[in-house]
């Protein structure tokens, strides 16, 4: 048994559990956890030094530094990837909770802290008014906090409440509450890449065949195309922070994945070479045109939810007012009582009810998954 994995170790890391303990433990400051933090979150030094905006260097001596402190290998480090050991996987686990509530109980008790509002991609229009209402009631400001991680900032400690677009995986933490749906619109390539175009394809992918190429070549000039139409078409996803996977189609005709990104750039670009079609939201599309995509509009697809998200315990009571103030909106935009959108762990309650009746009829249009990973699971674009 190595020495990341035994008994004494991870009781060790155990103890980190109550912040009192952390007395006990000679030598380790707040610097050495969130240093851990967020190498175990971005998975690299050079990220997470970004991050943190500190040398590479430091924050490898930071995190040897409480690997000696503890006596347990935190982190599997090799040239081409950083994994969190058993123990690492732990300690991150505990310490996702912890700071959060350690930076909530030492801001400044004389006025209010800014509210920290993540989200990884456009905020919709919906979030102007439900701002400016939040500051009048509390005084409080809004930071708002960009992530490409799929809670966006929430499973790390860096945001408060986030807006998530699509599926919440049942095993998130999370209360949510829906604030509109968005209709679906397909990227469509100008010029689709011929198969097997030197340099621009992704590393270790093959162009798209000839067939799919000609398929992606026949819709370019389509004004509407139907959900059921892209079945036959290669699909770039985003893994990370989007809203669309292969899955979302019946399992006898589904488009086959093309490619993958982690981010929104990437999946952006995937789709300008030509390696396949995309799928987004249309106030997505809306803020980021792009001179080799063409935004179609997308008949019979199911809606895409955007929600707010807090974590079901200790949420910072900003971030409850906040979401409060969400979910009324919510239901004065429905013209009714607030159905209750934030019952049990995924917080779909009757929002799913209200989400059906709207993607119903040939202009419905949107996206039903995608999911926010709790740093668990995945998302697709």
């Amino acid at each position: 048994m190595s020495e990341d994995s035994t008994p004494d170790a991870l009781d060790r890391l155990g103890s980190l559990g109550s912040l009192g303990s952390l007395d006990s433990l000679a030598g380790i400051e707040l610097r050495h956890l969130r240093g851990f933090l967020a190498v175990a979150e971005e998975l690299s030094f050079t990220h997470a030094a970004d991050r943190l905006r500190i040398g590479q260097p430091a924050l490898t001596r930071t995190v040897r530094a409480l690997e000696a402190a503890l006596g347990a290998r935190l982190l599997d480090r090799t040239t081409r990837r950083v994994e969190p050991t058993e123990a690492g996987r732990r300690l991150h686990a505990e310490l996702a909770l912890l700071l959060p509530r350690l930076a909530a109980a030492l801001r400044s008790p004389t006025g209010p802290a800014p509210l920290r509002l993540g989200f990884t991609s456009p905020l919709p229009a919906a979030c102007t008014a439900l701002t400016a209402a939040f500051e009048a009631a509390t005084g409080a400001g809004v930071r708002l906090v960009r992530r490409d991680s799929p809670l966006a900032g929430l499973e790390s400690g860096e945001s408060d409440v986030v807006v998530l677009r699509g599926e919440v995986p049942r095993d998130a933490g999370l209360r949510t509450t829906v604030l509109l749906y968005e209709p679906r619109v397909a990227a469509l390539p100008r010029i689709p890449s011929a198969a097997g175009r030197p340099g621009r394809e992704a590393p270790g992918r093959e162009g798209p065949d000839r067939v799919a190429a000609a398929g992606l070549r026949a819709l370019a000039h389509r004004r509407v195309l139907d959900w059921a139409e892209l079945a036959g078409l290669p699909l770039v996803v985003n893994t990370v922070t989007g809203t669309t996977r292969p899955d979302l189609w019946p399992a006898e005709q589904r488009p086959r994945l093309a490619c993958t990104a982690g981010n929104f750039d990437e999946w952006l670009e995937a789709v300008a070479a030509g390696h396949g079609v995309g799928v987004t939201t249309e106030p997505v599309a809306g803020r980021h045109p792009h001179p080799q995509i063409r935004y179609v509009r997308l008949k019979n697809a199911p809606a895409v939810p955007v929600r707010l998200a807090l974590p079901a315990q200790d949420a910072h009571p900003l971030a409850e007012r906040f979401f409060a103030l969400g979910a009324r909106q919510a239901a004065e935009a429905d013209g009714g009582p607030a159905p209750d959108r934030h019952t049990g762990p995924t917080g779909t309650g009757n929002a799913t009810t209200a989400g059906t009746a709207r993607e119903t009829g040939e202009d419905a249009t949107g996206d039903a998954t995608g999911a926010a990973d709790a740093v668990r699971g995945r998302r697709g674009a």
